[in-house]
């Protein structure tokens, strides 16, 4: 038995005297965390008057295109996708991410160093050393610096727990991106809602104005009270403060969808009513089950973040035990550059240690418990992440269920009241009917108008928010299927 094999061979004996235990088992699954209690979630959505059942089960992906529709819509999101500040950022996260876990991978391999040098010496025939000798001397080595054999898996733990932050970042970043396209989606309908009660308070007021001349010539006739007249008034100075209320709120909504977007938006990317810009929105098939949760990007997010607790705690663990690291260097040194590569001028050494905490003041067995504390934390933040989801679905789902028929009676109610109206008008024009009736009847279409335009707003954002709750972007799914396809699986 060599020299080098003797010395590897008691360094492994002297670990196991040492440790006297075996190495940390393998990690339990984050789809199966080591405490069997899953997330309390029902394995289907609610179910009741509230709920329209869709009649397929699948889990369905889609694009924002195909739900959202409209080309100007698409535009303006494509745009924020681009120059959104929040998406650069995540951006930058994920580049961030991305080369701590290749920092950290790093530790599992040996490192290699290299080095080369020459000294010439001269003058009064002894070198600045002392030596008796002058002249050349030359020397090559190559060095394997201290490289930690990983029996416990130490550093393969702190690794996974680096990758799995960086597979996180990755679907936080998608979970920006999700709410990045749900809320431009949003602004541009709350934009077109604001167009169509701006074109409903002018129209009010021109209405109210006719009404206010018809009056003022029936006072001045002494046909009608003055009251009349004064009424009149009322209904259009509340038009024309809603004109100036609506004029601002216009304003600021494309102050908020270019803050979105992160750039000036074209003229004709924005909607001009509330029915056209709602007219290309498509609704989402939900499916029966509630699994279609887990490609949802927070929950992928909180998974990966427990997956980097479990890591942390094998690392903890791993480093209550002994430590072995390994070194080498061989190379070559002569006084003669042409005898640099011959015999006799190659050297070599090779060294381990092996290390042990023996006295920390518990802080070895405190960091685990840390580590663990940290990890039942990160559980009990992935369970609520699957049940904040949930509720987010199933709340959406009841909104849609019921969305159809509350727009139905809006739009129904919003019918029967212009009938009234111009009845009334014209009874009154006529003078059969009374002025208080055609008032009234001009200030409930007014309302129910705006009512109206406030349900088709609902309706309109309930379409977006169905697709954000379920998270099935087209996008959204690739990037999953790649994310576990390359990570071994997603329990792995």
């Amino acid at each position: 038995m060599s020299r080098t094999t003797r010395l590897i061979a008691a360094t492994l004996a002297c670990t196991a005297l040492l440790g006297g235990v075996s190495p940390a088992p393998a990690r339990p699954r984050a789809s199966a965390p080591a405490d069997p209690a899953t997330p309390p979630i029902p394995p289907q959505w609610p179910r009741g008057e509230a709920y329209v059942l869709p009649g397929d089960a699948a889990l369905p992906a889609y694009g924002y295109a195909q739900v959202l529709g409209d080309p100007r819509l698409v535009r303006v999101i494509d745009a924020a996708l681009a120059h959104n500040q929040d998406m650069a950022v995540a951006l930058a996260n994920i580049a961030a991410a991305r080369a701590a876990y290749q920092v950290q991978r790093g530790a599992l391999f040996p490192e290699f160093d290299a080095g080369a040098g020459f000294t010439h010496a001269g003058g009064d025939g002894k070198l600045l050393s002392g030596a008796a000798t002058k002249g050349d001397a030359a020397s090559f080595q190559g060095t394997v610096a201290s490289y930690e054999v990983d029996l416990f898996g130490r550093v393969q733990g702190l690794t996974a727990a680096a990758r799995a932050q960086y597979l996180a970042s990755e679907a936080g970043a998608r979970a920006t991106r999700l709410t990045l396209i749900a809320n431009v989606a949003n602004a541009w309908l709350i934009y077109a809602a604001d167009q169509s009660l701006l074109k409903l308070a002018q129209d009010t007021a021109t209405s109210a104005q006719q009404s206010v001349d018809l009056t003022r010539r029936r006072v001045d006739g002494g046909i009608a009270p003055l009251t009349d007249q004064r009424k009149a008034e009322l209904t259009l100075h509340t038009a024309d403060a809603d004109i100036a209320a609506q004029t601002t709120a216009i304003a600021q909504d494309l102050n908020a969808l270019r803050l979105l977007v992160g750039a000036d938006i074209p003229a004709d990317a924005l909607p001009t009513a509330i029915d056209e810009a709602a007219a290309h929105l498509s609704p989402v098939p939900a499916g029966l089950e509630s699994a279609i949760l887990l490609r949802r990007p927070d929950v992928v997010q909180a998974e990966f973040a427990l997956r980097a607790s479990d890591a942390q705690v094998d690392a903890a663990r791993a480093a209550l035990f002994p430590k072995i690291t390994l070194t080498g260097v061989a190379g070559v040194a002569t006084t003669a550059l042409s005898s640099l590569f011959t015999g006799g001028a190659f050297g070599w050494a090779v060294g381990s240690a092996v290390s042990y905490p023996i006295f920390r003041g518990g802080a070895g067995k405190a960091a685990y418990k840390a580590s663990q504390a940290q990890r039942d934390a990160a559980l009990a933040g992935y369970r609520k992440a699957v049940q904040s989801a949930f509720a987010d679905v199933a709340n959406t789902l009841a909104r849609r269920g019921t969305i159809e028929v509350q727009a139905a009676e809006v739009q129904a109610a919003r019918d029967a009241a212009r009938d009234n109206y111009q009845m009334t008008d014209r009874r009154y024009r006529g003078g059969i009917g009374t002025w208080l009736d055609a008032l009234t009847a001009q200030q409930s279409l007014y309302a129910t108008e705006k009512t109206l335009v406030a349900v088709r707003l609902t309706r309109a954002g309930n379409l977006v928010g169905l697709y954000r709750a379920l998270g099935g972007d087209q996008a959204q799914v690739a990037a999953m299927s790649q994310i576990y396809g390359t990570s071994g699986g997603k329990g792995g």
